[in-house]
């Protein structure tokens, strides 16, 4: 299956729900299942921020209780759109739809980066240990 690491908060408020995209510099044109990592690193000034920690507050979570180093989630890929214009509060995408909310608070939404787009994402009862790598990597099922 093909994994992606994400640094903490971020991998989890996507996991949650909190996002619907998930913005990275580049492009993949792979589509199907897709399991979400958490790196080992913790982004303990993002985590600070009051929005950030009200975010996880609402689902229990708190920077020293997030997981780290486990894939904690799967979902399916569906679509890697380019952001065509940022206007500091929402953005547009290639195909047209506009983004904001907290789905452009919670992106980097730089003109010419990329939005994955995700559907069926499901949470794992068990998360399982995995070293995190760069890109899109394969983990055996």
């Amino acid at each position: 299956m093909k994994v992606l690491s994400m640094i903490q908060p971020w991998a989890s408020l996507f996991v949650l729900g909190e996002s619907q995209y998930e913005t990275r510099s580049w492009r993949t044109k792979y589509r199907g299942p897709l399991a979400i990592h958490t790196s080992k690193k913790i982004d303990k000034g993002v985590c600070s921020h009051v929005a950030i920690k009200s975010l996880l507050l609402k689902h229990g979570f708190k920077t020293e209780n997030l997981p780290t180093g486990v894939i904690i989630a799967v979902c399916q890929l569906v679509n890697c759109l380019r952001v065509m214009e940022n206007n500091e509060t929402w953005a547009v995408l290639e195909d047209g739809r506009t983004v904001s909310g907290n789905d452009f608070f919670l992106g980097d939404y730089k003109v010419g980066g990329y939005v994955w787009e995700v559907r069926d994402m499901k949470m794992l009862d068990r998360f399982i240990p995995a070293k995190g790598r760069l890109g899109l990597w394969e983990y055996e099922v």
